[in-house]
């Protein structure tokens, strides 16, 4: 079977917080990647961040496949980019920000259900871990 480079659509519907906070808003986010036949992607994501603030994320990342030879489906991928929207009181929610741009990696572990559809749980750092499915445009 030949891989090739093709585009995913990811969606997120819930994030799960480590901590209670009341401010605390429900955490969207909608995205579209190019996963490369070679393990490496790129993508865009926006985002409802978890104070209600417009958000994106832009990023470059590797994905590795079949990481337990028991168990194929389960991949590992990381990602790094830039956050933007964290502004204003929330500004010191996410480190090194500078006018709303934050440096972000998040690291992630994926079932991949079939050739189109997968989920995934992404590690916020010291904030939570989001959950994702997405569908693969093959």
């Amino acid at each position: 079977m030949v891989i090739s480079d093709y585009w995913r659509l990811v969606g997120s519907p819930f994030t799960q917080h480590w901590h209670y906070n009341p401010l605390h808003r429900h955490v969207y986010a909608l995205g579209l990647e190019r996963q490369h036949a070679d393990g490496s992607m790129w993508g865009a994501a926006y985002f409802s961040n978890s104070f209600g603030q417009p958000s994106a994320y832009a990023y470059v990342g590797r994905r590795y496949n079949a990481i337990l030879a028991d168990q194929p489906e389960l991949y590992f991928q990381w990602t790094a980019g830039v956050i933007y929207g964290y502004k204003g009181q929330f500004k010191n929610k996410v480190p090194l920000n500078v006018n709303g741009f934050s440096p972000g990696l998040v690291p992630t572990l994926g079932w991949q259900f079939s050739d189109r559809y997968e989920f995934a749980v992404h590690a916020l750092g010291n904030a939570g871990v989001m959950f994702q499915f997405s569908l693969s445009l093959r």
